[in-house]
């Protein structure tokens, strides 16, 4: 599956020139931006289609054409963008490769880790994306979806960080269940799936859970033929 990481990627790896050349007429891009821009999608479509040996040797490999330059602050995206598919797919833990590189990171990037682990400074807000200082200034009772023309990857990182902080409304959850389906991510529309299982059983809709354990089964491979 090829990936548009639109959004993303201008507000991240566009960031450090992880681009190709614009037009002809500029200078072709170095030879490791492309190699390490071409590793770092791969390695992001792999682990949300589930194929963690992939994203491991896709991620190795982007790293190694990063580290040629001596650069820590663009190994350091490249660990952020490795950290957000995780929150998009609701796993939480330490964003351990970039917190290495933390004292050499940009302080947009300090307060992008910090907002994945639903921990970001109120001043440091506005050093984020658009879509992630909107869901970092959400109300804990808005019960709205996220702006559904943002990039699928950002919807899910956003939803992602609003469940962690116990801010994800139905209609985010929803959303995101949708988000990941559309775009045939199996990782995190299993672990929204499950979200929406364990809400249906918690209010006693037990005729919704099996209709949602149905469709996990069927993501999963295992329905009944």
């Amino acid at each position: 599956m090829k990936l548009s990481f639109s959004t993303l990627t201008r507000a991240w790896i566009g960031a450090i020139a992880l681009t190709l050349a614009a037009c002809s007429s500029a200078p072709p891009a170095p030879n490791w931006q492309v190699d390490a821009k071409g590793a770092m999608d791969r390695a992001v479509a792999a682990y949300l289609e589930g194929n963690t040996r992939v994203e491991q040797a896709e991620r190795t490999q982007a790293r190694q054409q990063i580290a040629r330059t001596g650069r820590a602050d663009l190994i350091a995206q490249a660990e952020l963008l490795h950290c957000a598919a995780r929150v998009a797919s609701l796993v939480w833990e330490p964003c351990t490769g970039f917190e290495t590189l933390r004292p050499d990171a940009t302080p947009s990037q300090r307060a992008y880790a910090d907002y994945l682990r639903g921990q970001v400074a109120a001043s440091d807000i506005p050093l984020l994306p658009e879509l992630q200082r909107t869901a970092a200034l959400r109300a804990p009772n808005d019960g709205s979806a996220l702006p559904s023309a943002a990039e699928p990857l950002s919807i899910l990182v956003a939803s992602g960080v609003l469940l962690q902080t116990g801010k994800a409304s139905p209609a985010v959850i929803e959303q995101a269940v949708n988000v990941a389906s559309s775009q045939g991510w199996r990782r995190p529309l299993l672990a929204w799936l499950g979200v929406q299982v364990q809400r249906a059983k918690q209010a006693g809709q037990t005729t919704e859970a099996e209709r949602l354990l149905r469709r996990v089964d069927l993501v999963q491979g295992t329905a009944s033929r």
